[in-house]
């Protein structure tokens, strides 16, 4: 058995650059970067005396391969004469190492992507050099890219919804689908101006180009009748875009926020209160509500590290909010309804109570049981009555 580099070998490798990009990001870098020498094993001199026929075999199909140049080296051997066998193979030109492996299509289409981003965009061409596989995956949407690009330049933070980019072929689902492509190239191919670099990820892209956004919405219920903004005294489970929602005149002086939609629901009537649906991380759309700052509110989330992470983040837009029902003694006492957090947070959270930040650190350390939680909706709807009581707020029924 031998370890000689056969013709399959020296595909493998040539494919390797292709898979890593190097041919492709030659061809837009026009920089030369062959002849390329391939990794080849050869047989020895006792190896050529012990397997003759196998090395005469191996040598024919090494010279019979295309688009590889061979080096030879002369090997003397006291029985077997002089024999010239193979010493080196090298590439010497992009072209070959694309033919030999087959991928002459593929890169006559890249070729036409390079032409046509050197022509319409080329700050783009960096893009292409550093993606070039995905390029090729993106070609048949390469120019309704190129169209969405230049649209931007001619009209840097539109202020428009995406609906409204009125562009042949480019419909909002098409941008929606290549937020990350176009981000990538939009940051490339705009001026500083015409991007927000505080808005960052995939769900703010419309926020970094200066589109329009779908508007943030705040479902809430008022839990007094005597507040209700409706006419009767039907359940009143209301949503509101952030902006309306910080306009409200409610009369409200506590405002509970809960994670859980079923305890959104069922929460009891609570004097001058409210209760909205939260969304777990992102309080942005609350903070504009300056009303919000004059009232009590009241933090209901699971008891995890997660839910303190939460809390702490809320404290960033309302310092003086509250936590309810995230306690040790509520933890202990529901303590065969105990479940499993999944990936626990482990940061230090700087917003936390003393009492607070000893339960996260008990969590977070392992020191009760291993990723604790105890959901919010395990724990029993008498608890909640009477932590409402204690705080002077339950309504009689």
């Amino acid at each position: 058995m031998t370890d000689w580099t056969t013709p399959a070998a020296l595909r493998q490798q040539v494919q390797k650059w292709w898979d890593r990009g190097d041919i492709l990001a030659g061809l837009v870098t026009q920089q030369p970067a062959f002849p390329k020498r391939l990794a080849l094993k050869c047989p020895s001199s006792s190896e050529l005396l012990d397997h003759f026929d196998q090395v005469r075999a191996w040598d024919s199909q090494l010279r019979e391969m295309p688009h590889i140049r061979l080096t030879l080296r002369e090997i003397r051997h006291r029985v077997l004469g002089i024999n010239a066998l193979p010493h080196s193979a090298w590439i010497d030109t992009a072209e070959a190492a694309i033919a030999l492996i087959g991928k002459q299509h593929e890169a006559a289409l890249f070729t036409r992507l390079i032409g046509a981003t050197r022509e319409r965009q080329p700050a783009l061409l960096a893009w292409l050099n550093t993606h070039p596989a995905k390029a090729l995956a993106l070609a048949a949407d390469w120019e309704r890219l190129l169209d969405v690009v230049a649209w931007l330049k001619d009209h840097p933070r539109p202020g428009i919804y995406l609906r409204q980019m009125d562009l042949p072929g480019v419909h909002s689902k098409f941008v929606e689908n290549h937020r990350g492509v176009l981000g990538d190239l939009l940051d490339l191919a705009l001026p500083m101006a015409a991007i927000d670099p505080l808005a960052t990820g995939l769900s703010r892209f419309a926020q970094r180009y200066g589109f329009k956004d779908k508007p943030e919405r705040i479902r809430f219920r008022v839990l007094d009748a005597a507040h209700h903004l409706l006419p009767g005294d039907q359940t009143q489970d209301i949503t509101l875009n952030a902006d309306s929602f910080a306009c409200l005149k409610s009369g409200i002086s506590d405002v509970f926020i809960t994670e859980n939609e079923i305890n959104f629901l069922a929460f009891p009537a609570a004097k001058q209160s409210m209760v909205i649906f939260g969304a777990g991380y992102g309080f942005a759309a609350l903070g504009k509500a300056d009303w919000l700052k004059q009232c009590r509110i009241h933090y209901w989330g699971d008891i995890d590290t997660h839910a303190f992470a939460i809390l702490d983040e809320l404290r960033g837009h309302f310092p003086h909010a509250e936590s309810f029902l995230m306690d040790k003694r509520t933890l202990l006492q529901f303590e065969s309804l105990w479940g499993h957090e999944e990936k626990p947070a482990a940061r230090n959270l700087t917003r936390l109570t003393p009492m607070e930040n000893a339960l996260y650190d008990d969590l977070r350390g392992d020191r009760i049981r291993p990723n604790l939680r105890l959901e919010q909706e395990r724990i029993r709807f008498s608890w909640v009555l009477a932590a409402l009581e204690s705080r002077g707020l339950l309504q009689p029924s």
